[in-house]
């Protein structure tokens, strides 16, 4: 990591250099390719590193809409695309985990890997009865690996700091990071959370999940159905405007019914984790990141929301107080926090509104502005740590919705789910129709 911030710190200083005997369009180009560069250099870092420091790449993926789309690109393959660990291996975890052989417990075992991320690779099998399954095997070492490194939580804030936005709580974001990632290094943590998921979205008209199949898993081991369907980019290139439109309204419903119906949602809404189907449902991918709201927590997250959407400015304080993003004694003129934090909630004002990724870089940029004409707000702003999954939630999700141009009545359907109101469109009045069916089976 020393070695990437000097050379990293080295071009920057070129860059600043050189740009002092050009133009200002020359200066931008070559601030542009210092950003691509710099992206292109620390996901391949971070990528044979695996583990916390590579979990953390993935995490500020999210913030990247600001970058040059080649930059973009980098932190997209480090979420996707990184390398993997030699058969061999993947082998002997199986063994140790399952007690045999992949050959042995499966009718058939693909060596080669499918995916591979941060704490494991997913392989491709056959169940004895002829079930195609999905295997999901961790790294060796790598929980004893992420145990250390969250131990030093210091040096995880200095590095996290140095390759991320100045206005993004280090501190708090790390935190949160250590209280998860105990539960994502055993299996079967993630196996109950995507069981619970797949039973409570069972028959759902439009949101699948894939089922465990608890013989096959395991601390290390974690074996699913086999899903087919379009990745994201795939629905991206090759979707219709009408399938991206549902599909944004289906990713939408998922996270706020997750939320607000279940106050559990899935903490990793990278574009990996979805599959989409003809038939206009979606699959919803890895669980090992669930955060669980309590009572208390999700009852000071709803008035926060709800004085922003009717812009009460004095109510929106006083629950930001109450929730913790404010201490007492602030002195903040209460129509500036307003619209300070506004900013995520621009879609959920009109009756409807058109996401793009325009609208999610200038979101995010006036949040992160910490010289801007808001800078007293942002400084006093105090994200708790059970909030910064949700947080990153919020971004990402809006970051695909960019990217779809989806296009709905999205405070409509965001009331739906915090206080019940009837539905505003098709597939929220399939959705309610599912729930009457269920709760009179």
């Amino acid at each position: 990591m020393w070695r990437l911030t000097a050379r990293r710190g080295v071009h920057w200083a070129w860059t600043k250099v050189r740009g002092r005997t050009v133009g200002a369009r020359r200066r931008a180009e070559l601030e542009e390719q210092f950003a691509i560069r710099t992206a292109e250099d620390v996901a391949a870092e971070l990528g044979e590193m695996k583990g916390a420091a590579m979990k953390l790449g993935q995490m500020v993926g999210f913030v990247t809409d600001g970058l040059p789309p080649a930059a973009q690109e980098a932190f997209a393959q480090l979420q996707q695309d990184v390398p993997p660990m030699a058969p061999s291996l993947a082998e002997q975890v199986v063994v140790d985990e399952l007690g045999d052989r992949p050959e042995r417990l499966f009718l058939d075992w693909d060596p080669v890997p499918v995916a591979a991320a941060s704490i494991g690779q997913v392989h491709r099998a056959v169940m004895p009865d002829g079930r195609r399954v999905a295997v999901k095997v961790q790294y060796p070492g790598v929980d004893q690996a992420i145990r250390n490194d969250l131990d030093h939580a210091e040096r995880l804030y200095g590095l996290f700091s140095a390759f991320t936005l100045s206005g993004i709580d280090a501190h708090a974001l790390v935190d949160e990071l250590r209280a998860r990632m105990g539960d994502e290094l055993d299996y079967r943590h993630e196996a109950a959370a995507q069981a619970a998921f797949a039973e409570r979205y069972r028959g759902h008209p439009f949101v699948r999940v894939p089922a465990v199949v608890p013989e096959r898993s395991g601390r290390r081991v974690l074996t699913s159905e086999w899903v087919d369907g379009a990745t994201f980019s795939e629905l991206l290139a090759d979707g219709s405007p009408a399938e991206h439109q549902h599909v944004g309204e289906v990713l939408f419903r998922f996270a706020q019914g997750s939320l607000h119906e279940h106050r559990e949602f899935n903490g990793d809404p990278h574009p990996g984790n979805y599959r989409f189907h003809d038939d206009g449902t979606v699959t919803f991918l890895d669980f090992g990141l669930v955060k669980r709201m309590s009572d208390g927590e999700y009852a000071s997250l709803v008035p926060i929301i709800d004085n922003v959407l009717g812009s009460d400015a004095p109510g929106l304080v006083r629950a930001m107080e109450v929730a913790g993003f404010l201490h007492a004694g602030h002195g903040l003129d209460p129509e500036r926090v307003l619209r300070t934090v506004s900013a995520p909630y621009v879609a959920y004002v009109p009756d409807e509104y058109t996401f793009t990724p325009e609208y999610t870089r200038d979101a995010m940029t006036s949040l992160l502005d910490v010289r801007g004409p808001y800078a007293d707000v942002l400084a006093a702003l105090d994200m708790p740590p059970s909030f910064v999954l949700l947080d990153r939630v919020v971004w990402g999700l809006s970051s695909m919705l960019g990217r779809l141009h989806a296009r709905n009545r999205w405070r409509g359907i965001l009331v739906e789910y915090l206080h019940g109101t009837p539905p505003v469109t098709e597939l929220g009045r399939a959705e309610d129709e599912w729930r009457r069916r269920r709760r009179g089976a």
